[in-house]
């Protein structure tokens, strides 16, 4: 079924109306949308998005997922900011494919396993590499203990990994970062062998299970992972020295601003509108806010302006009302996580830079 807008036309309606209206009010012509930009998060997600019609992803399950989520949640509060480090801002989930026959002969279990990795964009290092796997699951008559082989050749002897710590819900972690870099390249793919037994009581009998498949993760340095850095104003040794803000007689005497000063708004974005919610998994929505209204006359310390916005302030005033009034813009902003699946079926977390704005200026 055609869709009647285009993509960038359904943001500009988005960001032209209110999300309480955009279910019950009719969309507006696309001629009289204004040229308003699209979010920056919207953009970085848009190369990630699904690309043709026949790209889909089904629901998202499974022990993957759901490792995933609990890794989410421990990093990121419900509105997407980082409040754990996790020691870099993507991490890539990749499952295995299986081949071979049957896996079961009798009580053992043996898979051949192999994780393909596509190549990497030159903005994104490996920093370490991990299996994951469970070495113990229960049965109603004893247990089934798992283990992992590293298959470099086939005329080699498998290398018998050993996890390096258990983290949480049993889940083993083994570091395979030397089997996959070689110098300065990266190998295009892992071999493995998942090797199970059932161990029980005697005459115990248990139904073949099939045990949770291990995946690989990737932990990676993306260093176009969001907006630019902003420029930091120099630092001082006092908080309250060196400003004109400061220095002013009776500059610090202006109350409270009025509801047009300078302020920041809230501005919430559904996935769901977008049709997007099927493979970005966490969070919901994305509130980047905006900064909106008119800068005082006396611009507060608390406004954070540097010195030539006072300036120009006050040139405006007393000497030249052709002199622009500073603008109303973001201070500081904060990174948002982002859960998602990908095209090729694994899940990546993503950490986008200066997403949130937080505070307000006046420059």
């Amino acid at each position: 079924m055609a869709m009647p807008y285009s993509f960038a036309s359904l943001l500009l309606l988005l960001l032209v109306v209110p999300l309480s209206q955009a279910a019950n009010e009719a969309p507006l012509p696309l001629g009289s949308l204004p040229a308003v930009p699209t979010l920056p998060l919207l953009q970085a997600l848009q190369t990630r998005a699904p690309g043709s019609p026949g790209w889909q992803v089904g629901p998202a399950s499974g022990q993957p997922l759901r490792y995933m989520l609990n890794l989410y949640r421990r990093a990121a509060d419900r509105e997407g900011r980082p409040r754990r480090s996790l020691g870099t801002n993507t991490i890539r989930l990749v499952q295995a494919s299986s081949h071979g026959g049957q896996p079961w002969t009798g009580r053992w279990y043996l898979q051949a396993l192999t994780y393909h990795l596509e190549g990497q964009p030159e903005a994104e290092h490996l920093l370490r590499a991990t299996v994951v796997y469970l070495p113990s699951l229960s049965l109603a008559h004893g247990r089934l203990l798992c283990a992992l082989e590293l298959v470099v050749a086939s005329e080699a002897p498998r290398v018998l990994l050993s996890p390096a710590a258990r983290p949480r819900h049993g889940w083993a972690e083994v570091d395979v970062t030397p089997y996959l870099v070689l110098g300065n390249s990266s190998v295009g793919s892992l071999a493995l062998r998942h090797v199970c037994v059932r161990a029980g009581r005697a005459g115990g009998h248990d139904a073949p299970v099939a045990p949770s498949r291990p995946f690989l993760l990737l932990y990676i340095n993306d260093t176009q992972a969001g907006l630019a850095p902003l420029a930091a104003e120099p630092r001082r040794h006092r908080r309250d020295t060196g400003t004109l803000a400061h220095d002013l007689p009776n500059y610090l005497r202006e109350q409270g601003g009025e509801k047009s000063d300078c302020s920041l708004r809230p501005f919430p974005v559904s996935f769901a509108q977008l049709g997007w919610d099927h493979w970005i998994i966490a969070p919901h929505r994305y509130n980047p806010r905006y900064c909106k209204g008119t800068c005082p006359h006396l611009l507060r310390y608390d406004y954070h302006a540097p010195n030539h916005a006072v300036v120009q302030s006050f040139v405006h005033q007393l000497v030249d009302v052709n002199v622009p009034r500073p603008s109303c813009v973001p201070y500081r902003y904060s990174p948002i996580s982002v859960l998602m699946i990908e095209r090729n079926g694994g899940i990546l977390y993503k950490e986008y830079e200066n997403m949130i704005a937080e505070s307000c200026t006046c420059r």
